[in-house]
């Protein structure tokens, strides 16, 4: 159920994506970043359709991932991939046109962060810059929201050139847009919290956060300043989603308990043997 679920998203992803290229950005003559960047520029250019571009570069872009990434997101990548060419072939039912630029910007910077959350929350990725930025968030802890907007305007920015001024300036504003709309996303639902806890109580609030989780807790031996005595600090890592299931336990054991919560940008294991 959950890979099945990751899948739905992902493809509810690709369909917004796709329907911010083709029914905001391409009518306005706007560009993009990264590989979606070229794709809207071969369309301007060559008449090149928009699916057959995205399908051959981020095909190679994929390929290069595979040496960085884990084989479980190439995968879900290319499962975003196809679809996202899938839905970018459809056929547009409506055009939309406007003199206020500025509206398609700001939608289609929205749909596109939304998609991107959908997707990367999903553990996987429409490849292109996503997949630089994965590698980037990696190995430099940088947010892949951050890390694709530097990829993405070192496309947007020389696309000045085919679509003009104005567009490339509204292009920025709307990668900005959806660079910041990912990273709110990915933050809310991707996010990781470290947990400390402060207890008398400790072992049995230990006890029950390991069941309700079904994942170990550490204990911290500290030593309170005032008493003297030992009193063993509660740590562990878990989402944001898994912490609001726990408040209620911990009150229930010990009302009293001191709770502290810190975001982490970047949680994973290390192979030490890997590095000797």
């Amino acid at each position: 159920m959950k890979t099945t679920r990751k899948l739905f998203y992902i493809t509810l992803g690709s369909l917004l994506y796709a329907i911010s290229i083709n029914y905001f950005l391409i009518p306005t003559r706007l560009g993009e970043g990264g590989v979606t960047g070229l794709t809207t520029i071969a369309f301007y250019t060559l008449q090149i359709p928009a699916y057959i571009t995205n399908l051959v570069l981020n095909s190679i872009l994929l390929l290069i991932g595979l040496k960085y990434l884990k084989r479980k997101t190439i995968l879900l990548s290319l499962w975003a991939i196809i679809w996202l060419s899938i839905f970018l072939k459809l056929p547009v039912i409506y055009i939309y046109h406007t003199q206020q630029t500025i509206i398609p910007t700001i939608v289609g910077g929205a749909l596109t962060g939304i998609s991107m959350g959908l997707i990367l929350n999903s553990e996987g990725s429409i490849a292109g810059s996503t997949i630089l930025g994965r590698i980037l968030n990696q190995y430099l802890g940088i947010p892949i929201g951050s890390a694709t907007l530097f990829f993405d305007l070192i496309v947007a920015i020389p696309s000045v050139f085919i679509i003009g001024f104005e567009n490339m300036l509204l292009t920025v504003l709307e990668l900005y847009i959806s660079a910041k709309i990912t990273n709110l996303a990915l933050e809310r639902f991707g996010s990781k919290k470290v947990i400390q806890i402060i207890s008398s109580h400790n072992n049995s609030i230990a006890q029950a956060i390991s069941d309700s989780l079904g994942q170990g807790v550490t204990l911290l031996q500290a030593t309170g300043f005032y008493s003297q005595s030992e009193k063993p600090i509660i740590y562990f890592i878990c989402t944001s989603k898994s912490l609001v299931r726990i408040i209620p336990l911990i009150a229930a054991t010990d009302p009293s308990a001191l709770i502290i919560t810190e975001n982490v940008r970047s949680v994973r294991a290390v192979d030490i043997y890997r590095l000797l």
